[in-house]
């Protein structure tokens, strides 16, 4: 018997129909601006997907790209003339950016009632306190699909595995915020597999391809792969590549009860909760109700 592939793209999707029946509901448009710096062909990518994704829902997108020798000074100017702009509700500052540009000071010149990616010194003083705003996509999008898979997290035990800033801390966190019972995992953990073993969920953020093998996960658990990573596909064809997670797939589906596949899990999800978080961030800043389909969410 093997376990369930979660499909993080039909889940997301749904995520996405409700952000655009929550925006005809609105009385105006939210916008979302997303800047990029540089010729990174992945962010790219990614760019032109929220662009697209953020028309469908029925909000209005602005893209500000610009040239990889764009100063630390200039960048900050632009993100600073955002925060200022009464039309735009959420921005987004796509990392990583060129190495000569700091991303914490970048992101201090972000107005936090528009850090839709909720890395905003504020935001995350917001969430380690409990207060209302504005949280992280990727952490949220993991949440999403473990309930998808068990509604109640009560009790829990869940291991993250990472620490990092962008998804670690805050997913262990928000895990926290629906009563599991969570622990951080990392590199320098003692026996780290027998720690994973002891998981009903385990999210793996790590950035280590296929790191997490079948013997590290407990039978019946539930196995969130946050990880993206390329590594050479021979079977491709010589200097190929393909994406794989943090996670072995095809170990782990035999042992837990369900598994987000990376491609095609949690990625999708960091797209709709973006959708979702600008639709909040409108709805703080301008006054208006939250949407009901998004108020229960």
């Amino acid at each position: 018997m093997t376990g369930r592939s979660i499909d993080g793209k039909a889940i997301a999707a749904r995520v996405r129909a409700e952000v655009a029946d929550a925006v005809k509901q609105l009385p105006g448009q939210p916008a979302l601006a997303v800047v990029l710096v540089g010729d990174d062909p992945a962010s790219h990518v990614y760019v032109a997907s929220k662009g697209k994704a953020t028309i469908e829902a029925g909000m209005r997108s602005v893209e500000i790209r610009l040239p990889t020798d764009t100063t630390q000074d200039d960048l900050i100017a632009k993100v600073a003339l955002l925060s200022a702009d009464n039309d735009i509700d959420g921005i987004l500052v796509q990392l990583p950016l060129p190495k000569h540009i700091s991303e914490p000071a970048v992101l201090a010149a972000l107005d936090p009632l528009k850090d839709v990616d909720g890395l905003t010194e504020a935001s995350a003083g917001k969430l380690v306190l409990g207060k209302p705003g504005l949280r992280p996509c990727t952490p949220v999008g993991c949440v999403i699909l473990a309930r998808t898979e068990r509604p109640d997290l009560t009790g829990a035990n869940v291991v993250v595995i990472g620490r990092s800033i962008l998804v670690g801390k805050p997913a262990a966190l928000l895990f926290l915020e629906q009563n599991a019972t969570v622990t951080i995992a990392h590199s320098k953990t003692r026996d780290l597999r027998m720690v994973c073993r002891g998981a009903d969920i385990l999210v793996a953020a790590v950035g280590r391809p296929e790191m997490v093998r079948g013997d590290w996960i407990r039978p019946g658990a539930i196995v969130i792969d946050v990880g993206t990573n390329r590594v050479p596909a021979p079977e491709k064809g010589e200097g190929k590549t393909k994406l794989v997670g943090d996670v072995h797939f095809a170990e782990a589906i035999k042992v837990a009860a369900a598994v987000s596949p990376s491609p095609g899990g949690v990625g999708p999800m960091t797209i709709a909760c973006l959708l979702r978080n600008t639709v909040l961030a409108a709805c703080a800043r301008r006054g208006w109700p939250v949407p009901e389909i998004l108020a229960a969410g």
